[in-house]
């Protein structure tokens, strides 16, 4: 599947670019950009510019994200995403611009790029119930050609430092199980066709390429994250009609089994193979489970039903939409949605990512990262 640049205009795609910074030589722990990769839970809006059912431009998506005074943008949350809220507090002047949106070239690259895209998984398989999607591959050739740009903008000397200062964090994983292997009745078939063992080696496989690509492009600061208990979301919750503290055993036995077989390709074999990139494991899984089991600690009211659902007999699987019921106060729930965290979560975790130890992330966390 290609896609090609959208020409039309979508109100607000311009956020992007409001402040525009040049991280100089000089500054020597300056982030020089921040290139965003994975699927709905950091989509800055890529998803608004082609045809899919995976979209999160209606209200009331975005009603607490101030710089489009509350309307959506595509982001698949109430406010910021962890993506957003990285890249803001390590000093970036503005958002990682969707690299479908009309502005995304010229000097507003040069505050980074967002490739991801709701439904969107490592395989190019996932997310096809959806319809259009862009697949991990289809980012990184996406890049291939942002890297291309950076060559004209700065010059290939230049541009090949920046673009090694920079950060690509990829956050990826979720959709190739939940839209893909445990889809019911579209992937009974392949699940009698291949084991769970056979389908984990297919995923490390391919993110390993798309790795390696995007180094080959001079990538050298990546932060890389599991996937999460996707057994206790609202959604998985819904169709397996399980009780608030009850999780679906399969899914998160199949994230655990993923997130073992990333970090050995993370912290052993990529370190071992690239010595000169660094390679940060974010403990997703955990950071999302500690949460979800004490919600309670971290001021929430739950962490099992969703902020914007559908009432009655579709609750927890229909998208967040202008006919959802909305809570009262957004800042109390874990969950915007059947599958998305809010922005208040959405904040501790990014918090623990940046400043926090090894529980959460190795071999240092993403400011340590940024200051290399």
């Amino acid at each position: 599947m290609t896609m090609k640049k959208a020409n039309f205009f979508v109100p607000f795609f311009f956020f992007g670019t409001i402040f525009f910074r040049f991280a100089s030589a000089g500054d020597k722990n300056a982030l020089a950009a921040s290139f965003v990769f994975g699927d709905s839970l950091v989509d800055a809006g890529n998803n608004n510019y082609f045809q899919t059912l995976s979209r999160a431009n209606s209200p009331p998506n975005g009603i607490d994200f101030k710089p489009s005074r509350g309307n959506p943008t595509g982001r698949f949350t109430n406010g910021r995403t962890i993506a957003d809220i990285v890249g803001e507090k390590l000093g970036q002047p503005s958002y990682a611009v969707p690299y479908l949106a009309p502005n995304a070239s010229g000097e507003a690259i040069l505050n980074g790029v967002s490739y991801a895209s709701g439904a969107g998984g490592i395989l190019n398989a996932t997310g096809s119930v959806f319809g259009n999607r862009l697949g991990m591959d289809i980012q990184v050739d996406y890049f291939t050609s942002t890297r291309k740009q950076f060559d004209k903008l700065l010059g290939e000397d230049k541009a090949k430092d920046y673009i090694r200062k920079s950060l690509f964090s990829i956050v990826i994983g979720s959709n190739d199980f939940l839209n893909n292997y445990l889809v019911p009745f579209v992937a009974a078939q392949a699940r009698l066709t291949q084991t769970p063992d056979s389908f984990v080696d297919d995923m490390i496989s391919h993110l390993r390429n798309q790795l390696k690509r995007l180094y080959d492009l001079d990538a050298r600061k990546f932060v890389v994250g599991n996937v999460a208990p996707i057994g206790c979301i609202p959604y998985q919750k819904s169709i397996n009609q399980l009780q608030d503290k009850q999780c679906v055993d399969l899914a998160n036995k199949l994230a655990l089994q993923y997130n073992a077989r990333l970090k050995d390709l993370l912290m052993v074999e990529l370190k071992d193979s690239f010595k000169d990139a660094h390679f940060v494991h974010a403990n997703v899984y955990d950071l999302f489970m500690d949460l979800i089991v004490n919600f309670k600690n971290y001021g929430f009211r739950t962490a099992s039903e969703a902020c914007c659902e559908t009432k009655g007999r579709l609750a927890g699987i229909l998208p967040c939409g202008p006919t959802s019921s909305l809570c009262t106060d957004r800042s109390k729930h874990v969950f915007w949605d059947a599958y998305h965290p809010t922005e208040a979560a959405n904040l501790l975790i990014a918090d623990k990512l940046l400043y926090g130890d090894s529980k959460f992330v190795t071999p240092f966390n993403v400011l340590h990262l940024r200051d290399l």
